[in-house]
């Protein structure tokens, strides 16, 4: 079959006041694809995040989403498209149950409540939130809160599902425990463009990965060639770090 790309950003550019936030990024991701988006803090990958699905508009450059340019196009419409995406900072509605949160995210194609909440039902199985989905989302732990965000996500049925940092404060037993949640939905016929920092994470899950810093793509490539770049290896841990593994001299 054929590789059909399902997003294409094309030479996108953003400033705030004098930064140059996200300068020139063009990338293609494929249609049934797990690729991921590295770089340090504040390299401006939530911002390209934002450019992408609609939250912000880009100062210039064009994204294209499965053939139609949506450059600027709301988030809403967006997701009704089929892009949805997480955030890094989960804010569930505290006083309802976990099903209710999750039928939210389906009444984006369901417009009657008891389908709403049967899809939910489905996408809790798929997440392992099922034995949680009478609870309230107040009573969740982060790993489950987490779960909670992908699932409300995942709940509109999306193309294309855009996870910003969806392991971000869980410890190596709940990383672990998502990963193949993660895998599942990429094998289930969802595109998925993740970016995260844990890199094990990456490295089992990714089939190609772009490297963002000070805004700039630096490399791309498969999580092994990536993590052998000396650029990407510069730009995570700063150039004295960097030359003294090249020379052997690091402890």
């Amino acid at each position: 079959m054929a590789e059909r790309a399902l997003l294409d950003l094309r030479g996108v550019s953003i400033a705030f006041g004098g930064l140059r936030a996200v300068q020139d990024v063009s990338l293609t991701v494929q249609a049934g694809t797990l690729t991921a988006l590295i770089g340090p803090n504040g390299a401006g990958k939530t911002t390209l995040f934002a450019l992408m699905s609609g939250f912000l508009v880009p100062d210039s450059g064009r994204v294209v989403f499965d053939g139609v340019d949506v450059t600027g196009r709301a988030p809403h419409l967006n997701a009704r498209a089929g892009m949805t995406r997480t955030f890094q900072i989960v804010q569930p509605f505290a006083a309802q149950t976990v099903r209710e949160n999750i039928a939210v995210g389906a009444h984006l194609r369901e417009p009657k409540r008891a389908a709403a909440l049967a899809a939910a039902e489905r996408v809790a199985q798929q997440v392992g939130l099922a034995p949680q989905l009478d609870k309230p989302a107040a009573d969740l732990t982060v790993a489950g809160r987490k779960r909670l965000e992908l699932a409300r996500a995942l709940a509109t049925r999306p193309k294309l599902l855009l996870l910003d940092e969806v392991l971000a404060g869980l410890n190596p037993q709940e990383i672990a425990e998502m990963i193949p949640v993660v895998r599942g939905i990429a094998q289930s016929g969802v595109t998925v463009l993740m970016i995260e920092h844990v890199m094990q994470a990456v490295m089992n899950l990714a089939e190609h990965v772009w490297v963002l810093a000070q805004g700039q793509l630096i490399a791309s490539g498969t999580p092994a060639q990536v993590t052998a770049d000396e650029r990407v290896i510069e730009a995570y841990l700063g150039h004295g770090t960097a030359a003294r593994l090249r020379g052997g001299q690091a402890s």
